[in-house]
């Protein structure tokens, strides 16, 4: 068996039921600890999501969010804005638990499912009662792999209302890089540069990644777009360490 198969082996493991509260309790706090070091530029990623969200939609708008976590900078991002609707979804329970309560800064009506949202849209998409202005899809993507994300994103395409926006904020690949290539890359920086992990907390970084992360690269995503005629694609951030972009798809 592979080093990467005893990876995936162990992941799903911890989904269980019965770990699923401790794997949570102990991701969430090396997660927190990443976000404090601000490595790969969340403040500034979701600020220019703020910009966007303020500047695009001048009328009262409807956001999904999938895999929404604990909304926390969703919340930030969502302040001062038009906000009428907000659909969270995500499989982990104590995550939306957390979202609720950071979502209370906002105004507007507010619903959370649990579940895993590459189920859930095809339900949505059955019911063809709502239609969304904005699809978020925030460091969740990633997971799946590309045939999923492609067939993903063309059903977001007939979730989007006219006009609307599908935007994905995630890890993404070099032109030129494999996903080994970028794997080595992104850990070697992330031990260089957050010092704020333990040598323990770095593992369990590792070990998720290297089990659970397929980023694609920006041309994939163009690709994708151009498949499904959305009229625009574009990136509207992109981190200093070359991680993190924020693609935007145009209905």
């Amino acid at each position: 068996m592979s080093d990467i198969t005893q990876l995936q082996n162990r992941e799903e493991e911890s989904f269980a039921p019965q770990n699923l509260q401790e794997y949570f309790s102990k991701q969430w706090k090396v997660y927190q600890k990443l976000l404090n070091s601000n490595y790969l530029g969340h403040r500034e990623v979701y600020c220019r999501l703020h910009e966007l969200l303020v500047s695009y939609f001048q009328k009262p708008f409807k956001m999904l969010d999938l895999g929404c976590g604990d909304a926390s900078f969703t919340a930030q991002a969502l302040l001062n804005t038009k906000i009428a609707f907000y659909n969270g979804i995500d499989f982990s329970t104590p995550a939306l638990e957390i979202a609720k309560q950071n979502m209370a800064i906002i105004q507007c009506a507010q619903t959370f499912t649990q579940g895993d949202f590459s189920e859930l849209v095809p339900q949505l998409l059955q019911q063809q009662q709502d239609r969304f202005d904005v699809i978020l899809i925030s460091f969740a993507l990633h997971h799946l792999h590309l045939q999923q994300k492609d067939c993903l994103i063309g059903q977001l395409k007939s979730l989007l209302s006219s006009g609307g926006l599908f935007i994905l904020i995630d890890i993404v690949r070099q032109e030129k890089e494999d996903r080994e290539s970028y794997l080595r890359r992104h850990l070697e920086g992330l031990q260089k540069h957050c010092s704020l992990l333990t040598p323990q907390e770095y593992s369990m970084v590792e070990n998720h990644d290297l089990a659970s992360d397929f980023p694609e690269t920006q041309q994939t995503f163009e690709k994708i777009s151009q498949k499904y005629n959305f009229t625009r694609f574009e990136c509207l951030h992109r981190d200093p360490h070359d991680i993190i972009q924020m693609l935007c798809f145009y209905q």
